[in-house]
């Protein structure tokens, strides 16, 4: 747990979560927290004698395939997605050319890169839009831009991540996520919808109680619960994702568009997975017993 990444203290949290609902019975537990810094003795590290890591890691180094690789390097089984999966999940513009190969509706959008020209955003959108780092997770970086007058402010947000953006069109409609357990098998759990305090999910309305209703099931109609799972499970397995994922949805006039893929989704309390889980009979350490031996 831990990283150099934003998100390092929401991994803290997944982390500890993971620890405390371990069964003890099972499993001897160990932690290891990897620094802000990203610094960490490796030769400590291969030599962990582990029947598995556990991945309570979230955002780039740790979601992003590079823990994975390092892991994959060392010779260490690990929870969740291979290498591959995690980059493509990570990266947005990627994985939204794999959805458009694949035929999955996503919402319109615009890679921008430091040095292009603002017009080309003005002559191809139209307000409001959402703009957003390429490889950030948990809403990081992320504004919904109204007028021209707040698209600089937003860009210059964006761009303290890296040199390339996504600007995407903004549906407004229902917020909804549905998370999937498995490898070939594929399991899909009950869909979550999000009602943010905020104007959408963003950072402060994931991690801070009160900030949001999480409903589940989702006050959506059976047939389309049922659609929103099959989708779930096409872009998993587009992705080729293992263990588990949560993919988040946005519903507009009864279409689903897929938004983006989380390969080490949230384990924090106030986490979306463990929520779903739970409507679905599985408890939090059944959960985890679960993912250990998908990955296993």
């Amino acid at each position: 747990m831990g990283g150099k990444s934003p998100e390092h203290d929401v991994s803290l949290l997944s982390g500890k979560q993971v620890i405390d609902n371990l069964d003890k019975n099972k499993y001897e537990i160990s932690s290891f927290i990897i620094p802000k810094s990203g610094k960490f003795d490796f030769v400590l590290f291969k030599n962990l004698k582990v029947d598995i890591v556990f991945l309570a890691m979230h955002g780039p180094f740790g979601e992003d395939g590079t823990i994975q690789g390092l892991l994959e390097i060392a010779g260490l089984p690990y929870t969740g997605s291979k290498v591959l999966a995690s980059a493509i999940g990570m990266s947005k513009p990627v994985f939204k050319k794999l959805m458009e190969q694949a035929k999955i509706s996503i919402p319109k959008y615009l890679i921008f890169e430091k040095d292009d020209d603002i017009n080309k955003i003005l002559k191809k959108c139209k307000f409001p839009l959402v703009v957003k780092p390429p490889d950030q997770g948990s809403s990081v970086g992320v504004s919904i831009v109204k007028d021209k007058e707040s698209l600089n402010l937003a860009l210059e947000t964006a761009f303290k991540f890296g040199d390339t953006i996504i600007v995407e069109e903004y549906i407004k409609g229902i917020e909804i996520t549905c998370s999937i357990l498995g490898n070939k098998d594929l399991i899909a759990l009950p869909v979550v919808e999000i009602v943010p305090q905020n104007e959408f999910f963003d950072y402060e309305a994931k991690y801070t109680d009160g900030m949001s209703n999480e409903i589940v099931p989702a006050r959506i109609s059976p047939e389309l619960a049922k659609l929103v799972q099959e989708i779930a499970k096409k872009v998993y397995g587009v992705i080729g994702c293992r263990g588990f994922g949560r993919i988040d949805m946005i519903i507009k006039d009864s279409q689903p568009y897929v938004l983006e893929i989380n390969t080490i989704p949230g384990l924090t309390p106030a986490s979306l997975l463990p929520k779903a889980a739970k409507a679905a009979g599985l408890s939090y350490s059944q959960l985890l017993d679960k993912i250990i031996e998908l990955s296993l």
